[in-house]
């Protein structure tokens, strides 16, 4: 079954391991960054367990809100591959 997640956070001092967070989040699946701290992930993983899976390379005083998006449409801005995302996003 395939999940349509988004992925926010923010990352506080000390540490700020963005690249690690960044590499935990592409490594659920096919995703698009669309700000500096928000993607959109299409996969396998739950919400939970796409959690699980990002927290760990993550401080005790960051910030991680996985959520579960059953269905919506995004517009262009900072031209995203909206075509896409669209279609992956109905994928059933």
């Amino acid at each position: 079954m395939a999940f349509n997640l988004f992925i926010a956070y923010d990352l506080h001092t000390p540490g700020q391991n963005y690249d690690e967070v960044r590499s935990r989040i592409k490594e659920l699946g096919q995703w698009h960054q669309f700000q500096l701290s928000l993607f959109y992930v299409n996969t396998t993983y739950d919400a939970v367990a796409a959690y699980n899976h990002i927290i760990g390379v993550m401080d005790g005083n960051d910030k991680l809100a996985v959520i579960d998006a059953a269905g919506g449409v995004v517009t262009t801005w900072d031209r995203p591959p909206i075509d896409a995302i669209n279609a992956i996003w109905t994928q059933r």
